[in-house]
């Protein structure tokens, strides 16, 4: 199999059939009817911040009690990705940076915010951040998004 680049993908994106499931069930980070999943619920605030709150589980965890940042990692990168699909554009990552600032522990009580902080044609800049009640910053996350043509999202918050 030959392998393809973000911006071929991007050329000719796949749609979704009728038969396959909508990602607002399936998705790991959102999907109200996946029981593993992270059970984020988004919602955009009037400047089109993404907000959600989230409170890891057990059995997440990289280290003993200490939350895998691949975890804290997808959830800022949905964040990122629903400012995106709240401006009725669906993208793909294209890259990624994250600091992770303080650590992650199960049962906290957090925050995520996602928005966009730049549009150059098809690439979206984006930023997010993941805080505990007190405001601490736990992890920040930089992106670049490719917005796929003529593709609109799937699902809504």
């Amino acid at each position: 199999m030959a392998s393809r680049t973000v911006e071929e993908d991007c050329r000719n994106p796949q749609q979704l059939s009728p038969e396959t499931p909508k990602l607002e069930t399936t998705c790991i980070a959102c999907g109200r009817d996946n029981p593993n999943g992270l059970q984020l619920r988004f919602s955009i605030t009037d400047d089109g911040v993404a907000v959600a709150p989230w409170v890891p589980r057990k059995g997440w965890e990289g280290f003993e009690n200490v939350i895998h940042g691949g975890v804290v990692t997808t959830v800022l990168d949905e964040s990122m990705a629903k400012a995106i699909v709240a401006t009725n554009d669906q993208g793909l990552t294209v890259e990624m940076k994250v600091r992770f600032r303080h650590s992650v522990h199960p049962g906290e009580n957090l925050n995520v915010r996602g928005w966009i902080v730049q549009r150059q044609r098809r690439l979206v800049r984006a930023e997010a951040s993941l805080s505990d009640r007190d405001g601490t910053e736990r992890a920040h996350a930089w992106a670049t998004f490719m917005v796929l043509p003529g593709v609109h999202p799937h699902h809504a918050f």
